[in-house]
């Protein structure tokens, strides 16, 4: 295939990720690349998308060790995968993202999305405790997280309020 033919292709989880996942490699593999800071950026985050793809709970805590990378554009990353994977065995190393006031503000952000998007009730009170966080992008993703948690709780899914 040509290099000037190729386009990105929609993920399994209906994305169009920044950079393409390999189909072959192991989570060993991914996490390595994922985690070595003098690799490109583009190969780090194709180690994101396999790993995401992989989707075992191994991937998804490698994807967690990932949190400790220098670069808020990664961790933001992370956080968006560990949102589409709805893997619980993610909640708490997303709670601690979003908890960490030091934190970049964009991968806090993502970080509540993602715990919205994984529905467990769980994640409920820390979404709460950052309800009324000094930055608007972190309080305004609690908000749509817990909306969220509620709707997908709802026995009433065709409710007018939503």
């Amino acid at each position: 295939m040509s290099t000037e033919n190729r386009k990105p292709l929609v993920s399994q989880y209906g994305s169009v990720d920044p950079a393409p996942a390999q189909s072959q490699g192991s989570v060993e593999t991914w996490s390595s690349t994922l985690l070595d800071e003098n690799m490109p950026m583009f190969k780090r985050m194709r180690s994101v998308f396999s790993l995401r793809n992989h989707g075992s709970n191994e991937a998804c805590l490698a994807l967690c060790t990932g949190f400790s990378a220098s670069s808020a554009l990664l961790r933001h990353e992370l956080a968006y995968v560990l949102g589409q994977m709805q893997n619980d065995v993610a909640l708490p190393a997303l709670i601690e993202r979003l908890s960490d006031s030091k934190e970049h503000i964009m991968v806090r952000h993502e970080a509540a999305e993602a715990l919205g998007a994984i529905g467990n009730l769980s994640a409920r009170p820390i979404l709460e405790e950052f309800l009324n966080d000094e930055n608007p992008e972190v309080a305004e993703s609690c908000e749509v997280a817990l909306d969220l948690l509620r709707w997908c709780s709802s026995d009433e899914w065709d409710n007018a309020e939503w």
